[in-house]
């Protein structure tokens, strides 16, 4: 990947670093971003010296076809890790068991608290299910890593990239030791995780948001088939308004005719009574 793919990369888009002396040279860490892109997993350790092994869905692995065999190749090659999302829990005790073995290989693992890429290009809760449990877990630093402007290379709907600097900022570590062993108090999970996304928020300077990315990704699905159905429904109405215009219209013009006839008739009456006397 750092061969293949990471030298191309840092030649055509440059991005630039700041940080990584917080990245330790050996043993294991735990690197926690937030998530604007897809790309977001080839810059980061592209600009690494060191493996950075990350979780991806298990789709990845198992799409059928040319382009699905290629993707799954393409993924284990640069060593992500599956995890099946079928099941809520069994995704979490995947996810947090890939990690923890990662961190005892001494290895660096990469996860994206928020879950999942954000919507609209602001910061949203953590879930504390995988990082938390696996810092807890592990024992290994916690790096703050923030990936900016990464969604403006390839917008959605865009499908040649565009050339531009996107940046990677890398906090200090920090250290969870004073929880260990408290891996299963949810207050603790919910107390690292918050302290994570905070560092992260003020490396990145995003909004932050109090609900999670899936939710919101939720909430503007339902609010883009609200404005779908108004939209529909005001087309509608438009089009019966002009049907009901139309109609008037053509009645006014019955009307019109009907009265020019009335006064056609009555002026050629006039005209023969006139003829008459």
């Amino acid at each position: 990947m750092k061969f293949s793919i990471g030298g191309p990369l840092k030649l055509a888009f440059r991005p630039w670093v700041e940080g990584l002396e917080n990245i330790p040279a050996e043993g294991p860490a735990i690197l926690a971003s937030n998530h604007l892109s897809f790309s977001d997993s080839f810059f980061l350790p592209a600009v690494l010296d060191r493996k950075v092994t990350f979780i991806a869905k298990a789709e990845y692995f198992t799409t059928p076809g040319i382009k699905g065999r290629m993707t799954a190749a393409f993924f284990k090659g640069v060593g992500q890790l599956p995890v099946d999302r079928s099941g809520a829990r069994g995704a979490g005790e995947a996810a947090v068991k890939s990690g923890i073995d990662v961190l005892e290989r001494g290895e660096l693992f990469g996860i994206y608290p928020e879950g999942t890429r954000s919507p609209d290009g602001r910061l949203y809760r953590g879930k504390p299910g995988g990082l938390a449990r696996v810092a807890l877990a592990g024992g290994a630093p916690v790096i703050p890593v923030a990936m900016i402007d990464t969604e403006k290379i390839q917008p959605p709907g865009k499908v040649m990239p565009k050339l531009m600097r996107p940046g990677i900022r890398i906090g200090k570590p920090l250290d969870f030791s004073r929880y260990h062993g408290m891996e299963h108090d949810r207050f603790v999970l919910r107390a690292v995780t918050d302290e994570v996304m905070y560092e992260i928020m003020k490396l990145s300077g995003q909004e932050y948001v109090d609900i999670y990315a899936t939710a919101a990704k939720r909430q503007i699905v339902e609010a883009a088939k609200v404005e779908k159905q108004a939209h529909k429904e005001a087309e509608k109405e438009a089009e019966q308004a002009q049907k009901q215009a139309a109609k008037a219209a053509a009645e006014v013009e019955v009307e019109a005719e009907t009265e020019a006839e009335a006064e056609k008739a009555a002026a050629e009456a006039a005209e023969k009574e006139r003829a008459g006397s």
